[in-house]
């Protein structure tokens, strides 16, 4: 275990918990969702402004979940990419999803209309690769809900990363932290990987008071769209169009302390080390 881990889950281990089935009655119905880029140092500063505020989510003991995402698009014009990286709407995502630490996969598809409403239906299936494997695994999903077949995407890129799930103590909110990315794009080989990032969504109950909010100002962490697919794929193809992405790359890069070599490859070694513990 890094040092950084054992650092976060030192201050995890000071706050409430909150179980899974008690996180399925955080329903928040008119939900608004707002993403933030930081760095680790950061987030350890924020994590002690949230002890005495917010649960975290335990679940058999654990409270860091580990994510494995595996997104499909296709393979003639990227056309999923692509509509992403413009910020064009309605869009969709094609994904499958697996819970690292059960083994629990799905198939998801993701979809946001013209008016930023995010809506998402899964099934779940029996292992994320085996619809590498056998298409018809999900795909009556898929054509009940796009019109395609497998056969008509291609798997473009993974990720993998570690998750931190918080809950305020009026259950009006919920937060999600991912840090320790690393992406493996399925097309080109290539494997990169985000050390010192961190990706925090708020999704809160209308305009319901967050203490969250005065913390992130605190703390200079400002709003920041980011997608895990869009840059995951940027920084591993390099025949992607890209002129529309270098402003986001450039503030993660800032954001993250490392302007001019915040990306570090990894074996495949590493990944399995990573993904395994």
């Amino acid at each position: 275990m890094t040092d950084t881990m054992t650092d976060i889950l030192s201050l995890l281990s000071e706050m409430k918990t909150i179980s899974l089935e008690e996180m399925s009655a955080v329903k928040l119905m008119k939900r608004n969702d707002t993403k933030y880029v930081t760095n680790v140092p950061t987030l350890m500063r924020l994590l002690q402004l949230t002890q005495s505020k917010y649960y975290v989510q335990e679940i058999n003991d654990s409270r860091i979940a580990n994510y494995n995402t595996l997104y499909w698009d296709f393979c003639d014009d990227h056309h999923y990419y692509l509509i992403h990286a413009q910020k064009r709407k309605p869009r969709t995502k094609v994904r499958t999803r697996r819970y690292v630490d059960s083994g629990i996969a799905f198939l998801e598809i993701k979809r946001k209309d013209n008016h930023g409403k995010t809506r998402k239906k899964r099934v779940k299936v029996p292992m994320q690769d085996t619809i590498m494997q056998d298409s018809l695994v999900g795909e009556p999903f898929l054509e009940e809900q796009l019109g395609l077949k497998f056969s008509d995407l291609i798997p473009a890129m993974s990720n993998f990363f570690s998750r931190i799930t918080l809950v305020n103590y009026e259950k009006t909110e919920r937060v999600t932290i991912d840090f320790n990315l690393r992406f493996d794009n399925h097309e080109t080989g290539k494997k990169q990987r985000l050390d010192n990032l961190v990706i925090i969504e708020l999704k809160r109950d209308g305009r319901t008071h967050s203490p969250l909010l005065a913390m992130l100002r605190e703390l200079r962490i400002k709003p920041s769209g980011f997608s895990k697919y869009v840059i995951g794929s940027a920084i591993t193809n390099s025949s992607l169009r890209q002129n529309l992405l270098r402003k986001r790359l450039r503030t993660v890069a800032k954001r993250i302390n490392h302007p001019d070599s915040y990306l570090k490859e990894y074996n495949d070694e590493e990944k399995k080390v990573n993904i395994e513990n």
